[in-house]
């Protein structure tokens, strides 16, 4: 119930108040408390902290109209002042909307015109107040934004191994605060090693938790079962069951064993990596492109495999890489990829990541960044 403080020395003003408002006071549209002059008025503030609205006339013995503006402007309260004067008193009105009064009338009162005055000084104070809210709930999001990336930061891995037979570095850059894109490098028996490049449907919250849950359920499968295929089954049915927003995942996966250089991989629609070889050819990886996880059940994932030279490399990448648009919407594509690709026979791992990342931006140019970029690069580098 919006409540209202009135100031002013005519006693009279009360009555008059309160008997043309008696029917919204009734009905709980609006709360009149009453004060005589500034004095008084900041005693009444002091009662009742939850005042809407200051009506306050200019000339008042104590503490006049203005300098209660003045006060009220230290209080550090949400509300609005709406100052009453003499009609043609100019100088006092633009005195006290210099000092923060948000409307005025003048004597003799027009009951109608202050009804008006009152109603529009409420709706506004309710527009700020919901504007208000959103500001800090916006805030309150971002802030939580902010932890949920920091925490998908954390879970993603950062130290590579050091193995003198292979390198492997890593690189996402989300096109929000928390992305659906990840990566992810874990060991397996008989020492090989897991690798995993995928990108969930959407952006955002649903998509970071969407992330999070595949990024789980493929790990802790493929520990146990080290056929990709099975292990891509398995998770896909896993995902059906828990599944209730009909999201899915592009995924690809590869193990890995450094002793010589072989990976078995399967595929679940995810953009299929590339080859390049020490001298510099490159080629993308040929297999069954396969089924997202996460939609329709009893669907194969085929199993493909590939075997690495000493110096050759295989990149891996989301889409959010060959679809980074420049500012006419053009975007750089498998073939532009490839090009680049050719530039880093012999390159290191990291070298390799750099110099895409390097050439997706300068595509991009002043373009706004649309998807995910994630892209993982394993270099073999014999025994």
């Amino acid at each position: 119930m919006p409540k209202i403080l009135v100031v002013d020395d005519e006693p009279d003003l009360e009555l008059l108040l309160r008997q043309k408002f008696r029917r919204r006071i009734r009905s709980g549209e609006f709360t009149l408390v009453f004060a005589q002059n500034g004095v008084e008025a900041l005693e009444r503030l002091d009662e009742h902290d939850d005042v809407d609205v200051v009506l306050s006339d200019i000339n008042m013995p104590e503490m006049d109209g203005l300098t209660l503006l003045a006060q009220l402007g230290e209080l550090d309260r949400d509300l609005r002042a709406v100052m009453v004067t003499a009609y043609g008193d100019m100088k006092n009105i633009r005195t006290a909307m210099n000092r923060g009064a948000f409307d005025f009338v003048t004597k003799p009162i027009d009951f109608g015109d202050l009804e008006t005055t009152i109603a529009k000084t409420l709706e506004h104070l309710a527009v700020m107040r919901a504007a208000l809210r959103d500001r800090d709930a916006l805030v309150a999001l971002r802030q939580e934004l902010g932890v949920a990336a920091r925490m998908q930061e954390s879970i993603l891995p950062t130290n590579y191994p050091t193995d003198p037979r292979y390198e492997l570095h890593a690189w996402m850059t989300p096109a929000r605060e928390v992305g659906g894109d990840f990566y992810d490098f874990f060991r397996l028996e008989e020492d090989h090693m897991a690798i995993v490049v995928a990108d969930v449907s959407g952006k955002g919250v649903p998509a970071a938790f969407f992330m999070m849950v595949s990024r789980t359920l493929l790990k802790g499968t493929a520990i146990g079962e080290a056929d990709p295929s099975i292990c891509l089954d398995e998770v896909n049915q896993l995902l059906i069951n828990e599944n209730e927003e009909s999201m899915f995942v592009t995924l690809f996966y590869a193990n890995f064993n450094p002793a010589n250089g072989h990976a078995t991989f399967a595929n679940a629609g995810h953009n299929l990596p590339f080859l390049i070889k020490a001298s510099g050819e490159v080629e993308q990886i040929v297999s069954d492109p396969g089924l997202v996880l996460g939609i329709m059940s009893g669907v194969d994932f085929p199993k493909g495999s590939i075997a690495l030279e000493p110096g050759d490399a295989v990149f891996f990448y989301t889409d959010g890489v060959t679809e980074a648009m420049d500012e006419d919407g053009v975007e750089l594509g498998e073939k532009e990829l490839a090009e680049v690709l050719s530039e880093c026979g012999g390159s290191s791992a990291e070298d390799i990541n750099r110099h895409v990342i390097r050439a997706v931006q300068d595509h991009a140019g002043e373009a706004d960044q649309s998807d995910d970029i994630t892209c993982l690069t394993l270099r073999y580098l014999g025994t």
